[in-house]
Order: structure tokens, then sequence, then C-alpha cells
């Protein structure tokens, strides 16, 4: 992954090719305004990715958090409380 950064002037400029380098080139493109770091673009996709790791990431902290602290429970209970939980939730009709 790549990393340019450019003036939102020159963003605006050439927006349409500086999204397609985004998406094709995985790069990031950080925009400037009045010489300071404003705003971050990049391909909708790898923000997807990255929000996917971000969030498997926060599960283990909280993972590691808890055993530290004791609050485990075996693992026939917790999926046995989730198929009780399923089942007695009422189906969601599309509307």
């Amino acid at each position: 992954m790549s990393e340019d950064v450019l003036s939102l002037s020159q963003f605006k400029a050439e927006a349409t090719r500086l999204l397609d380098q985004a998406r094709d080139q995985s790069a990031t493109l950080v925009l400037t305004q009045n010489g300071r770091a404003r705003a971050v673009v990049q391909d909708y996709a790898q923000y997807q990715a990255r929000e996917r790791a971000m969030l498997i990431l926060k599960l283990m902290a909280e993972g590691e958090r808890d055993v530290s602290a004791g609050e485990t429970a075996p693992q026939a209970d917790v999926f046995a409380a989730l198929r009780t939980r399923l089942q007695t939730q009422p189906d969601v009709q599309d509307g």
C-alpha cells in the first residue's frame, strides 16, 4: 500500500484519475489544505477490508481482557445459549 500526499486543489483537478489510481494500486491519498493534512481518500473495498481488520483486532483485545479477568465460559455453553437465543427470535420477513 502506498501513500501519496497532494493538495486538495490537485485532487479536484484530477479526481477521476486519482480515484482510479487509489483503486488499482491500493494507494491512500492524503489531501492537504493550506499545507496541512486534512483528509484521507482510499478505495472503498480497501476501506472495508481495513474496517474488518480493525473489528477483528478489537474483538481479540476484548477476548484477552475477558480471559485476564477470568470471565470465560465453556464453548458448549456459549453455543447452546446462542442457539436458544436464535430460536426464540421472531423470523424477519422481507417487506
